[in-house]
């Protein structure tokens, strides 16, 4: 999940140039999480996104970043804490906008990460869960590269379990990066981190 932080780094440059409150703020936090300083920045995301209400974009990355952290095997003991927190700020935007798609991938990515913290309880119970989000993430934005990428990466890894066809999958991988090369923000800030980790598991596929 390291790349995911990595990708961030560009919104330095957002930082510099931007006018209003709201971007400084978001400038600043992601600064501060490209810094590997994830607790000040979600601190920093959770203060925005009380004043901006209308803003689903500070409680999506405050979900990301404690998911993100809760991937990291130094933070095993705390998982329960960080994704619990992102499950709650995230719930607060799905119930706003059911079917925005980031929202539907970041739920996908909560639930993937409590598989990898317990996968003997958790795989059976919630696999089946990831999969239909990122099947209806697809359905609803076809082109979106975190949807088509996280269906794939989450089938390969359970490829070992379910005898599915990597070769297939790795498709799917090559077209996420095809998508991922061709996206463009919608507004600042908007989600666009992915294509590393793309391609990375496309060239495991080769």
């Amino acid at each position: 999940m390291k790349t995911i932080i990595t990708a961030f780094t560009f919104f330095l440059a957002q930082l510099i140039t931007a006018q209003a409150p709201f971007e400084q703020g978001m400038g600043k936090a992601m600064q501060l999480w490209g810094e590997n300083k994830p607790t000040e920045a979600a601190a920093l995301l959770e203060r925005i996104a009380a004043a901006e209400k209308n803003s689903w974009l500070p409680n999506y990355y405050i979900a990301l970043i404690n998911t993100t952290e809760a991937f990291n095997p130094k933070n095993r003991e705390n998982v329960n804490a960080l994704l619990t927190k992102a499950q709650a700020v995230l719930d607060i935007e799905t119930a706003k906008a059911p079917d925005n798609v980031e929202l539907i991938v970041m739920q996908a990515l909560i639930h993937t990460a409590w598989i990898a913290y317990d996968p003997m309880t958790n795989g059976m119970r919630l696999s089946a869960t990831v999969i239909g989000l990122y099947n209806k993430a697809i359905a609803l934005d076809p082109k979106n590269p975190r949807a088509v990428f996280g269906k794939a990466e989450f089938e390969i890894g359970g490829a070992q379990w379910t005898g599915a066809d990597v070769k297939a999958l790795c498709k799917d991988v090559e077209r996420a990066t095809v998508l991922f090369a061709a996206e463009k923000p919608t507004m600042p800030f908007a989600p666009s981190w992915g294509a590393d980790r793309a391609q990375e598991q496309l060239a495991k596929c080769k």
